[in-house]
């Protein structure tokens, strides 16, 4: 019978990855302390490591704080870029109707 399929958090993947990297587990030790699969062990040391070197995968959830605050900052400056082109358009909108207005009023 198959295991049902588990989520884990970003934190849980990241003190994961630090037992592989800094305590000097090896996978297979930190897999039966954790109770993981190797595979997912390995997938998230990988992407931790491609995380650093400044790459993140289309997709995929940041694993380190820093990919998820760098992750959270794009997404808020897309916000800001298009609440930008909505007050450029409204601006252009509101300069031409007072223009008109002024046209009209000089008749």
């Amino acid at each position: 019978m198959r295991r049902p399929i588990r989520t884990f958090s970003a934190e849980f993947k990241s003190e994961a990855v630090k037992l592989i990297t800094e305590r000097k587990y090896s996978i297979t030790q930190a897999c039966k302390e954790l109770d993981i699969g190797e595979t997912a062990l390995r997938r998230w040391v990988s992407q931790v490591q491609a995380e650093c070197q400044g790459y993140v995968l289309p997709g995929s959830k940041p694993i380190s704080p820093e990919q998820q605050s760098i992750r959270e900052l794009e997404n808020r400056i897309k916000e800001l870029e298009e609440d930008k082109e909505i007050l450029k358009k409204a601006t252009a909108i509101l300069m031409s109707l007072e223009s008109n207005d002024t046209k009209r009023s000089r008749r």
